[in-house]
């Protein structure tokens, strides 16, 4: 015959059973600010009375100048990094998207989705340098290694390649539908192309200037970032549904995929620490930690909804998030370190 347990013991279970939960929600909050230390904010950076959406930015290193295309605005702000603040802000600009700073011309190439051009600024006093006309919707923009070249998305399929001396199209690269995010591999001639509406990631060759290979994305869908690791991975984010894929560059081969926050334009490759930053206009950017093939998740910093653009640069060892204005939130530039 069973006896019925005492009431101290009881007591005693039940204060066991509180002290334990207690504990792994003391571990749970420990953990969560160890995630959250991945990436610091160490100042935020007004940009001054600008609304609307922003898009991608640049960084000119020895001048400590952020460039940030505010493409709602139809201007590009220009941070100074070492004051820690706005200092000038380049008008009369048609829907910025795309930006690069090209150091052996000292010069700025700004896209321009609204009327198709791409605009020259030269200098520390950011002299007009010129236009290209590319027909429509320009976007993002890459510069080659040794700054010869700089290649712009834009139309309803196209890579321009644009001579830096001449700055001339010296060449278009057809493609299926318009490109997204692209990056140029450092140790070789191939581009990698996301191209969203046709679901696939392009592989383009330089040295012919011609579509190589292309790849089925199957049911990941609205592949908008991408980057390249020092491990021969294409890192794909997909918006539909939120997730990161890990293609073999050699082939194409899908390695794996793992979820991520949702509304990404921009990951980056933090190459000392093994790391990815995937940011996201749901109001996170989600930090990842590479072992091999594999990735997962260390930390998920909480920004503002909206901000899903930023710049990743090795050189200052700093994380700049693009965060628009909404209601509370002046637009502004958060500078995130990582840490350790």
């Amino acid at each position: 015959m069973l006896r019925p347990i005492p009431q101290y013991l009881w007591t005693t279970i039940l204060l066991g059973l509180t002290l334990g939960i207690m504990v792994e929600a003391c571990r749970a909050e420990e953990s969560a600010n160890r995630q959250e230390g991945a990436l610091e904010k160490e100042t935020t950076i007004p940009l001054g009375d600008i609304r609307g959406r922003i898009d991608h930015l640049a960084i000119d290193v020895p001048r400590q100048r952020l460039y940030v295309a505010e493409l709602g605005n139809d201007t590009v702000g220009v941070v100074d990094l070492k004051e820690r603040k706005a200092v000038r802000t380049v008008t009369g600009l048609k829907e910025p998207q795309g930006i690069a700073y090209v150091p052996a011309s000292d010069t700025v190439y700004i896209a321009n989705a609204g009327d198709g051009s791409v605009r020259l600024f030269r200098g520390a006093d950011l002299t007009p340098a010129g236009q290209i006309a590319l027909g429509s919707d320009a976007d993002n923009v890459r510069v080659n290694e040794d700054g010869s070249h700089v290649f712009v998305g834009f139309g309803d399929g196209a890579l321009a390649v644009i001579d830096a001396t001449t700055q001339r199209t010296v060449a278009e690269i057809p493609l299926k539908a318009h490109p997204e995010s692209f990056r140029l591999e450092r140790s070789g001639p191939r581009i990698f192309v996301n191209v969203p509406d046709a679901h696939v990631i392009t592989v383009v060759d330089r040295a012919s200037n011609k579509e190589i290979a292309s790849w089925q994305t199957e049911n990941l869908r609205a592949n908008f970032p991408l980057a390249l690791d020092d491990s021969g991975h294409v890192l794909a984010v997909f918006r539909h549904p939120a997730k990161v894929g890990v293609f073999q560059a050699n082939d194409g081969r899908l390695l794996s995929s793992f979820d991520t926050c949702g509304d990404s334009d921009d990951v980056f490759v933090d190459a000392k620490r093994h790391r990815l930053y995937v940011i996201c206009g749901e109001g996170f950017i989600d930090t990842f930690a590479q072992d091999g093939d594999v990735f997962h998740r260390i930390a998920r910093l909480a920004t503002v909804g909206g901000a899903r653009t930023g710049f990743f640069s090795p050189d200052t060892d700093r994380l700049y998030l693009a965060v628009r204005a909404t209601l509370g939130h002046p637009a502004s530039i958060w500078v995130l370190r990582p840490v350790p």
